[in-house]
């Protein structure tokens, strides 16, 4: 009998000291996020055929599953405490639509792009908050109710903002699919969430359990759905050199730095200026890729979304990685 106690005591230890290993190797993969995502850009661009398997289908349950490992920290709580105080939300989305659209188009004629380039940097500017950003809040150690809240909100605030931004700048008439959107918003991102919270209410116990694979999870979603934008367009991404790595990189690290320190000196705390500038340095550049191939008759105009594919997961992850270590204040 005793010798069978001690076999289990064994056994436990055994399990909890391989479920430690995983831990701290999960932690340490999780910090490393940039660099994955330096790795996964440098396959698809050098072997774009490595990610053919990748097709829209999988595309769209990359996505469902980040949102879903983000779902499973949730409560609905606090959904709840974030909607007490709606400036925040109000705040990223003026952020969103009014300071990054308008820094694309200053940056764009400040390098002297083409008019294909500049019409596609325009709308990397006017596009809702990407998905990714939920993921990178989470590692930062922000407020994810309150970044899911305003990736949401920008996301069906692109319905109207993204077309109109576009006409009004650019004078080209971007049609948009606003059901289309509507629906790809409740399919990718709500629903997800929303079975995440549920499981997390109804079913503690198995969420708990799970709860150490999610940021692994959404790391390895967000890396795939890098590489796939890339790999579809890795020649003009080579063939536009320099002169377009440029302001991409400085729309995503100028959006973020100014995206903290508005919020910051406007009163906000620590925990809210993170979340903010993460979710206003990065954009839905997938999403911009595809309404760039569907409503843009010039081929060029997709080529900057996909650029700022790579440029926002790094800008954000790098973000991300850095704010985990810095401690925030009590209160803040």
């Amino acid at each position: 009998q005793s010798d069978a106690a001690a076999d289990g005591d064994g056994e436990k230890s055994l399990g909890s000291k391989i479920f430690e290993v995983y831990t701290k190797t999960a932690n340490a993969a999780t910090t490393l996020f940039p660099l994955w995502t330096v790795l996964f850009t440098a396959i698809a661009l050098k072997k774009p055929a490595t990610f053919d398997f990748f097709t829209t289908e999988y595309f769209t349950a990359a996505l469902a599953a980040l949102m879903l490992s983000m779902g499973i920290t949730l409560t609905p709580q606090d959904f709840v405490e974030v909607t007490k105080e709606p400036s925040s939300v109000l705040m990223q989305f003026s952020l969103c639509y009014g300071m990054m659209p308008a820094l694309a188009l200053f940056l764009g004629k400040a390098f002297g792009l083409e008019a294909g380039l500049l019409a596609g940097m325009v709308l990397v500017g006017s596009i809702n908050g990407g998905q990714a950003s939920n993921l990178c809040t989470y590692i930062a150690k922000g407020n994810v109710a309150l970044s899911v809240l305003m990736t949401t909100a920008t996301t069906v605030g692109a319905i109207l903002m993204t077309p109109f931004l576009c006409k009004t700048i650019l004078g080209a008439v971007v049609p948009v699919d606003a059901a289309g959107i509507a629906k790809s918003t409740v399919e990718v991102v709500l629903a997800p969430i929303a079975v995440g919270m549920t499981l997390n209410k109804f079913f503690p116990k198995v969420v708990k359990a799970i709860l150490p694979f999610a940021p692994v999870v959404g790391v390895v979603s967000t890396c795939l759905l890098v590489a796939s934008a890339v790999a579809q367009v890795a020649e003009p991404i080579l063939g536009a050199g320099i002169n377009l790595q440029i302001p991409v990189l400085l729309l995503h690290l100028l959006g973020g730095i100014v995206g903290y320190w508005l919020p910051k000196l406007t009163g906000f705390g620590e925990v809210k200026s993170r979340t903010m500038a993460i979710e206003t340095s990065m954009k839905s550049s997938a999403f911009g890729f595809l309404l760039a191939k569907l409503h843009f008759g010039d081929y060029i105009a997709r080529v900057p979304s996909a650029v700022s594919v790579v440029w926002m997961a790094l800008t954000g992850s790098l973000l991300a990685v850095v704010w985990r270590y810095i401690p925030v204040k009590e209160g803040e």
